[in-house]
């Protein structure tokens, strides 16, 4: 548990978890973060699922091509399907994280972090289908002759199913981010709303106060004041002689 909030700890100073936009370039600070390590395994798995199922999935029968999985060419379809658009969209994200640094805009960032959460949710739903679906076709099907390509799909089946976990992982960082984004956007509507500066400059409160201190009140220069000269007029009076 320690080690997914560790994982899921993306707030880096900047607008929605990242960095300072226009900072300088770390290849390895970029290959260690926790987004790019994650898309780095859908990448790695989309690859397995439909280099598993392309290569051994289909085999001859009469003459004719049928898949494995039951003779369910939909099934074959269907993963390979995912597989392919799964490996294209890790490397566009990853992409995207190089983007996501050198991006100024916070609307901008905001998008694809929205983009982010919402096609990875998507695609772990995907997952979570051809998983299931995978899965009940190969427990129907016959043993192939002499069991080739029987290994290739159980490995597409159990990676479908490391698909989903890491999947998950990439929308749940993603929604971490749009929190992060969504609660400094609040701060800075709240702290540069007129009506809430006006508040904060008659009560002598400022945000940016670390201490947590409140200023001198309105009221207190006065009274100091007034005592003070009638400590200096009590020093001055004399007492009349007769």
């Amino acid at each position: 548990m320690d080690m997914l909030n560790q994982i899921l700890s993306i707030n880096n100073g900047g607008a929605y978890g990242g960095g300072k936009a226009g900072g300088a370039f770390d290849p390895l600070t970029f290959a260690m973060k926790p987004q790019v390590v994650i898309r780095a395994l859908c990448w790695l798995f989309s690859v397995v699922v439909f280099g598993c199922i392309s290569s051994e999935g289909w085999a001859e029968k009469e003459g004719k091509e049928y898949c494995l999985y039951n003779g369910d060419g939909m099934a074959c379809k269907y993963g390979n399907m995912v597989g392919v658009f799964g490996f294209l969209a890790s490397m566009g994200f990853m992409g995207g994280e190089f983007l996501f640094e050198r991006m100024s805009s916070v609307k901008s960032r905001k998008r694809y972090v929205m983009a982010d959460m919402a096609f990875s949710a998507l695609w772990a739903f995907m997952y979570f289908v051809a998983f299931f679906y995978l899965w009940s076709q190969w427990s129907s099907a016959p043993a192939p002759p002499l069991g080739i390509g029987a290994g290739s799909m159980k490995t597409a089946i159990w990676f479908c199913l490391f698909s989903i976990v890491v999947w998950g992982l990439c929308a749940l960082m993603a929604y971490k981010r749009f929190l992060i984004g969504a609660g400094d956007e609040f701060t800075s509507a709240f702290e540069t709303d007129p009506a809430n500066v006006h508040v904060q400059q008659a009560y002598g409160y400022s945000m940016d106060n670390d201490n947590d201190q409140y200023s001198a009140s309105p009221f207190g220069q006065p009274q100091q004041q007034g005592m003070e000269q009638q400590q200096q007029s009590g020093m001055e009076y004399q007492q009349p002689t007769y």
